[in-house]
């Protein structure tokens, strides 16, 4: 399966999905250290990439995207953005807004 084909895949089949380096127990930047507090602080599910295990995710998803950092949260299918991005929304509120009511598909 061709690159962007697989992102649009992982996007299209989670309600939440969030394209970081290392995974949530063990992250592997500040930003994606500081995105994950955010999510996991909302007590919401949320899926995620680790990108330093995909290099191709890595290189393709900034130009399909058209976002150039990670991590990036995805909800719904759109880009809701990076580390700032989340940070803010979660201390407004519209974070927990945004999450409320997601139904994650059946396993």
């Amino acid at each position: 399966m061709e690159t962007i084909e697989r992102i649009k895949e992982q996007i299209g089949s989670m309600p939440v999905l969030l394209y970081m380096k290392g995974t949530p127990d063990f992250p592997q930047c500040g930003f994606s250290a500081r995105a994950v507090q955010c999510m996991k602080a909302e007590g919401q599910p949320f899926a995620y990439v680790n990108i330093l295990q995909d290099p191709e995710i890595r290189a393709e998803l900034p130009k399909y995207a058209n976002w150039p950092t990670f991590p990036q949260l995805w909800v719904k299918g759109e880009l809701v953005g990076g580390c700032d991005i989340i940070v803010e929304m979660h201390e407004s509120g519209e974070l927990a807004d945004l999450l409320s009511g997601i139904e994650w598909p059946e396993q």
